[in-house]
């Protein structure tokens, strides 16, 4: 198994893993047992009390609840605001890091080269750690101001107890945190990587097709260099050595009738 294959896997693991954590980040907005409190009393009947970011509610032993939305939203306390508004924020990012890595996975293969695609699975494996992150701060703190509340004995309302959805966002930002921060780490080592060895690499110009190569140049020894008369010096040679035996054969045939007559 090469290192594409192992790193293909593991973006595989960590798309899954990411989408549960986003997904149970997702349920904790219509949960309402974010706070809850059970009140006995005389008459042999309960009452619950619980509560979440939007609405109060309270139910009886018989099974009737009645919830009341918050009615101001101006009304409320600075940290409820901040929760909402880290919890959207959340849900937004960890939508968008969703559609990051299915682009920019290996198995997918919608993506461009090697390198793209590692750069926009790295992107979003930032945007799920950022989510996690933000979801993470929102259920630390509104879970460690119910904790501060029950345990202040200066505190005369009525206290609460943490509820079921507070430790199902703990998970889903566990997940998103964990399967955000390995994606980023390999998409990342890989993008660099490949960005450092295309800065390095000699770049080769390939000549053109259309252009075609010099012709060599043939070149002849200095005897058969062309003389200022517009003849090469061995043709001059041969031409005037068959003028002279031309010219030497003609005197021959004339001495010899000379000499019959």
């Amino acid at each position: 198994m090469n290192y594409r294959t192992v790193v293909m896997y593991m973006e595989i693991g960590c798309f899954v893993v990411c989408v549960s954590g986003w997904i149970l980040v997702c349920s904790t907005m219509p949960t309402e047992i974010w706070t809850w409190s059970e009140v006995e009393s005389i008459v042999l009947t309960s009452s619950n009390y619980f509560s979440n970011l939007w609405k109060d509610c309270v139910s009886d032993s018989t099974g009737v609840s009645d919830c009341k939305g918050i009615p101001s939203m101006f009304g409320l306390n600075w940290d409820i605001h901040m929760c909402r508004a880290l919890i959207i924020i959340s849900i937004i990012l960890g939508f968008f890091g969703a559609i990051l890595v299915l682009v920019g996975m290996k198995c997918t293969k919608i993506g461009g080269s090697e390198v793209a695609n590692a750069r926009v699975t790295f992107a979003g494996g930032m945007n799920y750690l950022v989510s996690g992150l933000c979801s993470m701060i929102a259920f630390s703190y509104y879970g460690n101001k119910i904790r501060a509340e029950f345990q202040d004995p200066n505190f005369r309302a009525q206290k609460f107890e943490i509820g079921v959805a507070v430790y199902i966002g703990w998970g889903g930002s566990t997940l998103l945190v964990i399967g955000g921060l390995i994606c980023s780490v390999f998409a990342g080592k890989e993008a660099c990587q490949s960005s450092s060895k295309n800065k390095h690499m000699p770049v080769y110009k390939l000549p053109d097709a259309d252009v075609a190569p010099p012709a060599k140049e043939t070149y002849r020894p200095v005897s058969t260099a062309l003389t200022e008369g517009g003849e090469s010096r061995e043709s001059k040679t041969s031409r005037v050595s068959s003028e002279t035996r031309r010219s030497g054969s003609s005197s021959k045939t004339l001495s010899s009738l000379n000499a019959y007559v």
